[in-house]
């Protein structure tokens, strides 16, 4: 099936470009220039992928990607890529809290900002299909969270239990950045009082652990970590 994409982005020139080379990739498209019509569409269509400028006319597109994160509707799950000048990292963590799965800074390369699409629209085929599987292999890694069973090579690794929930948000969450903030909220529980990087902490025990498989979780630094999409 052909993956739709809603382009939220009110400069017409980078809109009408982002468009025409996502159509050379077989990618059906939707244009609209403001954050109200963005939400609107995304309530009532099945999108693949939202790709989202942050400085919109009437609501921003930080604020459509947390509307679009509040919905309880299924579709409010899909992938969101932040497209905007915005480059400070205060901007991207901030961006990526808010709920975006990926961030991209104007000016862009297109080879770059179709690379991240076609990224993102993996995931997204990807998580659908597995969404009711307990068992996911990256690499040489593989992790059964029903079984509650970690391996690398074929050989087992006892991980702690944050160890374990870390790694599990990681390899389901893979190919996209995850603030401390959140992955401390997926490990321990929002409202946990934990010291300042102290998920840096769990991630180095847990590279430890993971020997050969540890290159798989990388640092993006100044934000957080991303299990590396190897699949």
């Amino acid at each position: 099936m052909k993956s739709k994409v809603l382009i939220v982005e009110d400069e017409k020139d980078i809109a009408e470009l982002m468009a025409l080379h996502l159509k050379r990739e077989g990618v059906e498209i939707e244009l609209v220039e403001n954050g109200e019509d963005a939400v609107r569409l995304v309530e009532k269509n099945n999108y693949q992928l939202l790709v989202l400028d942050w400085m919109l006319p009437g609501i921003s597109g930080l604020d459509v990607c947390k509307k679009v994160r509040a919905k309880t509707f299924a579709k409010g799950k899909i992938p969101i890529l932040i497209v905007t000048a915005r480059a400070q990292t205060t901007d991207i963590v901030l961006g990526l809290e808010m709920g975006a799965d990926d961030y991209i800074t104007k000016p862009f390369d297109i080879p770059v900002f179709l690379a991240r699409v076609r990224a993102l629209l993996r995931r997204a085929n990807r998580n659908n299909e597995e969404a009711n599987e307990s068992k996911i292999q990256v690499g040489e890694l593989l992790m059964d969270i029903e079984k509650h069973f970690v391996k690398c090579d074929n050989q087992d690794l006892n991980l702690t239990p944050s160890e374990f929930k870390l790694l599990w948000a990681l390899i389901k969450n893979r190919g996209r950045v995850l603030t401390r903030d959140r992955l401390i909220e997926l490990v321990q529980g929002e409202g946990v009082a934990v010291i300042d990087r102290a998920i840096d902490t769990h991630v180095f025990g847990l590279r430890k652990k993971l020997g050969n498989c540890s290159t798989l979780v990388e640092t993006i630094r100044g934000v957080g970590y991303r299990m590396n999409d190897a699949l």
